[in-house]
């Protein structure tokens, strides 16, 4: 059976682009994504990538993961993580990726939250833009790759457990298709869409995640969320614009309605947004304060100048002003249950990035390892369809009709729902 494309990969976010450029040119691949291809959470990454610095940095790293997450995190996944890390930067640096640096020419590392040491490579404070463009760029000049922007999944081709494509529309025209192949990677992102205030894009809804649960695939850690503790205060909903957790770790303080400090600001993430909401009810105030004033102004404009800009739009200064923040969904540490090699309980569909779910974070992320690991694990998907020849798909598609798919958008609010449904019924009461 001739197929369209070897390998489908859903998603141009980090996971998915580093999968697309770790796979061999002989290779024909299909890359779609919902919106344009810049429009993916990866871009809008602030903090940076933490990397290993050297064997003594270790068991800090491994303990400094293993703490955040609650100590439920996947052993093997860190391990595999850290160790994987400097070859990653170096791969970075090999496609022309910028980190800031010292006037020495030395790396610049900083510190976040929960972390015991600056390991934090950083581009100022949009390193995540920094990353996704050069690998974008990079996979836009691959010969092998097809790429089709404002183009949704509305479902995987599978018999008998086995998959062999995916429907998808495009959207400009409206017309769907079936597009076959011997592997799907599914990098959609997580599902920050599903909420009214969010650091993610409004179009980040989860889609993969329902489908994988419509075709019974197994999920893991469904009620593992990440809630962000400082996102810029906004009395309307929509995404929420983050204040980065480096902020902090460079040593900006939170203020309470009385400008007193009222906490340890590198906490860990859930702990310190537990905090931070009930400072806000004892205050009865909508938000809390964050103050970088302290730092001056070269060291502002030097790490954060995408925040300084963004927040001079809004009306603050911050060199001046306290900023107002908040609170907001950021992160999936659950997902669809992948091994290392990123396959899931369906063979030939693979996933990876936060739409996955290997353990590696636990039940909370601890800060700036999100792009690590998509790197690391994408990087396995593609060596595992490289060299494994186990979990290779390909099925009939004969047994699927385009008619039910007419109404897209009434698929595609089930899909929603299955995810609520299954986050609601795995949350413990």
């Amino acid at each position: 059976m001739n197929k369209d494309y070897d390998i489908i990969i859903v998603g141009t976010g980090a996971a998915g682009l580093y999968c697309a450029l770790n796979l061999p040119t002989h290779l024909r691949v299909l890359m779609i994504t919902k919106k344009e291809a810049k429009a993916s959470d990866s871009f809008l990454a602030q903090g940076g990538i933490c990397v290993l610095r050297g064997e003594k940095d270790y068991d800090a790293f491994y303990e400094d993961t293993m703490k955040a997450g609650h100590y439920v995190n996947n052993p093997k996944a860190v391990d595999l993580m850290i160790r994987s890390s400097n070859a990653i930067i170096h791969d970075l640096l090999n496609h022309d990726i910028q980190f800031n640096q010292d006037e020495n020419g030395n790396f610049s590392y900083t510190k976040e939250g929960a972390h015991s040491r600056p390991r934090i490579m950083h581009h100022q404070d949009i390193t995540g833009k920094e990353i996704t463009s050069g690998l974008l760029d990079a996979v836009r000049s691959l010969p092998n790759v097809d790429l089709y922007e404002n183009t949704t999944m509305l479902d995987i081709v599978e018999t008998d457990n086995v998959c062999g494509g995916i429907v998808l529309e495009h959207m400009n025209t409206g017309k769907q298709q079936i597009v076959t192949s011997s592997y799907v990677v599914l990098s959609t992102g997580g599902l920050g869409g599903l909420y009214d205030n969010t650091t993610n894009f409004q179009h980040i809804t989860g889609d993969a995640l329902g489908i994988a649960i419509a075709h019974n695939v197994t999920m893991q850690n469904m009620d593992y969320v990440q809630i962000h503790p400082t996102s810029l205060y906004s009395e309307t909903n929509g995404r929420r614009f983050l204040i980065s957790e480096s902020v902090r770790g460079e040593g900006a303080y939170l203020y309470d309605k009385n400008l007193n400090r009222f906490t340890d600001e590198l906490m860990p993430r859930d702990k310190l947004t537990a905090v931070i909401l009930n400072q806000m009810e004892k205050d009865g105030t909508p938000h809390v304060w964050e103050d970088m004033r302290h730092m001056g102004k070269e060291r502002i404009m030097s790490h954060f100048p995408n925040i300084y800009d963004h927040c001079l739009k809004q009306g603050i200064n911050v060199l001046k002003d306290l900023i107002p923040v908040v609170p907001a969904q950021h992160y999936f540490m659950g997902g669809i249950a992948v091994n290392l090699a990123g396959q899931t309980s369906m063979r030939g569909l693979y996933a990876c990035g936060e739409t996955a779910c290997n353990g590696v974070h636990g039940k909370n992320r601890l800060a700036s390892n999100s792009l690590l690991e998509a790197l690391v694990f994408s990087k396995r998907v593609a060596e595992d369809i490289m060299f494994s020849t186990d979990h290779k798909g390909g099925c009939s598609t004969e047994h699927v009709k385009l008619e039910q798919y007419k109404d897209k958008e009434a698929l595609l609010e089930h899909y929603k729902k299955l995810v609520l449904a299954e986050m609601e019924r795995t949350t413990p009461s």
